[in-house]
């Protein structure tokens, strides 16, 4: 899904299989690269299950480091483009006024509300002792519509596993001025059943990452993706920290799992000084703010 082809100099490579287990550690690590021996040798290729996620050592500020050289492959950012085409046009015609597709933002809601993840999350508040991983539909329709600065009227996308979906209820109850759609709505569905569902994950992944706004639950770790990525961007544009952010910088993130001012979702930024992947591989309740 994703290319290495922008930072990589293909000539010089050493691969490193990367080992599976959690008793992999930090030390282990070091040693296998200093066996290596490869002086001269200054691109790195880890290959193997998850090189990258697992395992949970990896600082964020490093892990972080290889989406400087990620692109998505031309093939499936295209498909991406078509679809956040669509979702401007919807919110262009929503507007009274006539715009242009490229000036009508929109909100992209990572809304995790399938049978499987409300299992899986269930699961994981009894675990952990946590009451605030799972989101109702009306938890999250009531929290989005109350982003304070959120301008409407605007158009939400709303990412979701329709094949998971039992709530075929996710346009309804939405606040004033904000305009649901999926993918159905959108008449894009065909642009999907062309790909395998990991292929579709990663289109929508794009399509989150290009949102004006994301919306998304701090527990799924594709919403910490997604979150990590535009935080990286925001960084770059001198934002230090995520308490306080809202619709005055750009890229904004919320998680709708925790409650922030005015019942609205709580602001959300990666914390690139954490040491580990925890969060970002099993969520959490402290993003940032």
């Amino acid at each position: 899904m994703k290319s290495l082809d922008l930072c990589v100099d293909f000539s010089d490579i050493v691969t490193v299989q990367k080992g599976s287990g959690r008793r992999w550690t930090p030390e282990r690590d070091l040693d296998q690269l200093h066996n290596l021996k490869h002086d001269e040798s200054e691109t790195i290729r880890v290959a193997g299950k998850n090189p990258f996620l697992w395992h949970d050592h990896w600082p964020v500020k490093d892990y972080a480091q290889v989406f400087e050289c990620l692109v998505l492959v031309e093939e499936f950012s295209n498909e991406a483009d078509k679809v956040v085409a669509k979702i401007r046009e919807f919110g262009s015609k929503s507007k009274s006024k006539s715009k242009s597709n490229i000036d009508s933002p929109y909100v992209a809601v990572h809304m995790r509300i399938e049978k499987d993840w409300m299992i899986h999350c269930k699961k994981l508040e009894q675990r952990s002792n946590v009451s605030e991983i799972c989101s109702s539909k009306n938890e999250i329709t009531s929290r989005v519509s109350n982003i304070p600065g959120l301008k409407t009227p605007t158009v939400l996308y709303l990412a979701v596993a329709d094949a998971l979906l039992e709530d075929r209820s996710i346009l309804n109850g939405w606040g004033p001025g904000l305009h649901p759609v999926e993918k159905k709505k959108l008449g894009v569905v065909e642009i999907y059943k062309n790909h395998p569902y990991l292929i579709q994950s990663a289109i929508d992944y794009e399509v989150c990452l290009r949102a004006d706004v994301f919306v998304g639950n701090s527990y799924s770790t594709f919403s910490s993706l997604v979150v990590l990525e535009r935080s990286r961007k925001m960084v770059k544009m001198g934002v230090k920290r995520g308490c306080g952010i809202g619709m005055n910088v750009k890229w904004p993130s919320f998680a709708y799992n925790l409650k922030g001012e005015f019942g609205g979702p709580r602001p959300w930024m990666t914390d690139f000084l954490d040491s580990s992947l925890q969060a970002i591989s099993y969520g959490s309740n402290n993003i940032s703010c």
